[in-house]
């Protein structure tokens, strides 16, 4: 998704980067590839011991085929704006989405996001596109219900429940399920995620990925501050998914910003000329 269009709700609300948010272009000239991590050990909910490490923005090598999805010339000038700040050749690449696969985004706001999993994935593949009740009736129906008009959209398939358990019986064997600058905004949704992470861990086949990125809280913040500055602890992320079975299988760091304090709230609304620099964690963890 990205979340939310901030500027029609109250700052607290998903914030939606995929229907409206500029961003401001990281460093992602291609040339390296993400390296596999191993299980994250470091715990949640205790201070860090030393000063974080801010990462700085790292290239990573785009194949020929996603460089063609997002240059495509029917992607809409909205769309198009937003690609500096997100990267979604490096996101496509990194996760490797190709033609055929069965994927799901969940919490797919506008569509930004799942247009560019359909396109990728195209006819022989199939795209399950999540929006909860709340999203719909607050920001997601009209530019959803309008995306999914497209040509590009129609292998796609519209999915309308809760977080909790946020797929159907029929999106199984999946070989992807994203979830974009969304998961810190289950915390204060009161989401059950011990068995949203478990039910998307069911819905994939051995092999897939569950592809999460979002925007970096301070080590040792935990889930404290998904709410005031729409931001999460990258470890308590790690922890949580590889508690519903997940095993860490790498991570990239084309959307990393060194320059960000990670004290002020990202949501655009409140981000004013911050707004789209908060620094990103790309993680991908796999069902082995």
């Amino acid at each position: 998704m990205g979340a939310a269009a901030c500027e029609q709700r109250p700052a607290a609300e998903p914030v939606n980067e995929a229907t409206g948010t500029s961003a401001v272009p990281f460093n992602a000239a291609a040339t390296s590839s993400a390296v596999a991590l191993p299980t994250a050990s470091a715990s949640a909910s205790a201070a860090p011991s030393a000063a974080p490490v801010y990462r700085a923005a790292e290239p990573f090598a785009v194949s020929d085929a996603h460089k063609k999805i997002v240059d495509a010339a029917d992607r809409s000038a909205d769309d198009k704006a937003l690609d500096a700040g997100r990267h979604p050749g490096e996101m496509l690449s990194f996760f490797g989405i190709t033609q055929g696969m069965r994927v799901a985004e969940l919490a797919a706001g506008g569509g930004y996001t799942a247009e560019l999993l359909a396109r990728t994935v195209g006819p022989k593949g199939k795209v399950w596109g999540h929006n909860s009740k709340f999203l719909l009736e607050r920001f997601a129906e009209k530019p959803w219900s309008e995306r999914l008009k497209k040509p590009a959209m129609k292998g796609v398939v519209r999915v309308d429940r809760d977080f909790d358990e946020p797929l159907p019986a029929d999106a199984k064997e999946l070989d992807a399920v994203f979830m974009v600058l969304f998961y810190h905004d289950t915390v204060w949704l009161k989401t059950d995620r011990a068995k949203m992470n478990v039910n998307i861990f069911k819905a994939l086949k051995p092999g897939g990925i569950f592809a999460l990125i979002d925007h970096s809280g301070r080590p040792g913040t935990g889930v404290s501050e998904g709410e005031s500055l729409h931001r999460i602890d990258e470890e308590t992320v790690k922890q949580e998914v590889l508690a519903a079975g997940f095993k860490l299988d790498g991570e990239a760091h084309f959307l990393r910003n060194p320059n960000d304090t990670r004290d002020w709230n990202d949501s655009p609304r409140a981000a004013a000329e911050k707004r789209g620099t908060s620094d990103r964690f790309v993680l991908r963890f796999k069902k082995l």
